[in-house]
C-alpha cells in the first residue's frame, strides 16, 4: 500500500462514515478499503476506528490523524500541480450534484463540450433536488439554485435567474389580461411547491414598490417543468424561472404577464468544500460553468 493511498482511504472513511461509501468514492472494493485501513492502523500501532456491526466510530487517535492528514494531502496535491504545472491536464473522476430541471435542460447539453476540453476527466452527474452532504456522499461540486446556508462550504455565484409571471394566450384571451398585481388575485394560479412563498407572491412594480399578493390556486406541483406544461395548457398564471420558459416565450406558447413588473430571482451557485487547495479538475469545471452560464 502506498502511503498516500492510505491517507486518502482514511480521509474517505472519515468523511463518508462507512467503508461502503468510501469504496464508492474512491472507486475501489470495500475489501480493499478495509485492508488499507488495517494496514495504516498496523503501521501506526493505534486503532483509528472502533467498528461494530452497526456503526463506525472515530477514535481520538483517528480524529487526530484525520486533522493532520487532510492538510498534508492537500499540500501533496498542490505540490504535484506546482511541479507539473501546465504540462499536466486535469484528470480523475468528478462527481457533480445538480437540480433535476437545470441538469436536464441546461447542464447536460454543455457536458460534451467540457469533456472535449478535458478528455481525462470522467464526470458523474447526480440529478437530485434534495440537499446533500457533500463530504458524506463524495460529491466534488454542487450546483444549486437559491441560497447557500452552510458556512463550511464555498459558494461561487455564477448567475442570477429571475422568475417570470406567465400564461398562455388562450388563457388570457378567455380570462382577461391582468393590468395590476391585484388583478392576479382574480385569476387561477399554478403553484410551484418548491418555493416557500406558496400562495403569497411578491410583486415589485417598475418604480420598485413591493407588495405581496395572495393568489387563488387549486393545483400545485414540485416540478417547474410540470408547472410550465400546465401553464401552456391554459391552466392559469404561473411563476416560473426564466431559463425554463425561454423557448415557450420565444415560440408564443407562453406570454409574460405584467411586463415591467418583476418578482423573485434566484442565484445560480457552484458550491465546493471549504479547503485551501482545490483540485485542478474542480477548478476547471467551475471556470467552465462561469464561462457557459454567466
Amino acid at each position: 500500500m502506498d502511503t498516500i493511498d492510505g491517507i486518502k482511504t482514511v480521509i474517505a472513511v472519515v468523511e463518508t462514515g462507512s467503508f461502503t461509501a468510501a469504496s464508492e468514492r474512491l472507486g475501489m472494493s470495500k475489501a480493499l478499503v478495509s485492508k488499507y485501513i488495517s494496514e495504516v492502523e498496523s503501521h501506526l500501532g493505534v486503532r483509528l476506528f472502533n467498528r461494530s456491526t452497526r456503526r463506525l466510530a472515530l477514535t481520538e487517535a483517528g480524529k487526530n490523524y484525520y486533522d493532520k492528514a487532510l492538510p498534508l494531502l492537500e499540500e501533496f496535491s498542490e505540490l504535484i500541480d506546482s511541479v507539473t504545472g501546465e504540462q499536466s491536464s486535469p484528470r480523475g473522476r468528478l462527481r457533480v450534484s445538480v437540480p433535476v430541471t437545470f441538469g436536464e435542460m441546461k447542464l447536460s447539453p454543455v457536458i460534451p463540450k467540457f469533456l472535449n476540453l478535458y478528455p481525462d476527466i470522467h464526470i458523474d452527474i447526480q440529478l437530485t433536488d434534495r440537499k446533500i452532504d457533500m463530504l458524506e456522499e463524495g460529491v466534488d461540486v454542487v450546483i444549486r439554485i437559491g441560497g447557500v446556508d452552510d458556512s463550511s462550504l464555498i459558494a461561487k455565484q455564477i448567475n442570477t435567474y429571475p422568475l417570470i409571471l406567465c400564461a398562455s394566450k388562450e388563457y388570457l384571451k378567455k380570462n382577461g389580461i391582468p393590468k395590476s398585481p391585484q388583478d392576479i388575485t382574480k385569476h387561477t394560479c399554478i403553484i410551484d411547491s418548491n418555493f416557500r412563498i406558496g400562495k403569497q407572491w411578491p410583486i415589485i412594480s417598475p418604480d420598485q414598490k413591493s407588495e405581496s399578493i395572495k393568489v387563488d390556486s387549486n393545483v400545485s406541483a414540485n416540478s417547474p417543468r410540470a408547472v410550465k406544461e400546465m401553464a401552456i395548457a391554459s391552466g392559469g398564471i404561473a411563476m416560473i424561472p426564466k431559463f425554463i420558459i425561454e423557448d415557450a416565450l420565444e415560440n408564443g406558447a407562453l406570454v409574460e404577464v405584467l411586463p415591467g413588473y418583476h418578482t423573485l430571482e434566484f442565484g445560480l451557485f457552484a458550491i465546493f468544500p471549504h479547503r485551501r487547495y482545490l483540485a485542478k479538475k474542480i477548478r476547471c469545471f467551475i471556470d467552465f460553468l462561469a464561462q457557459e452560464f454567466s
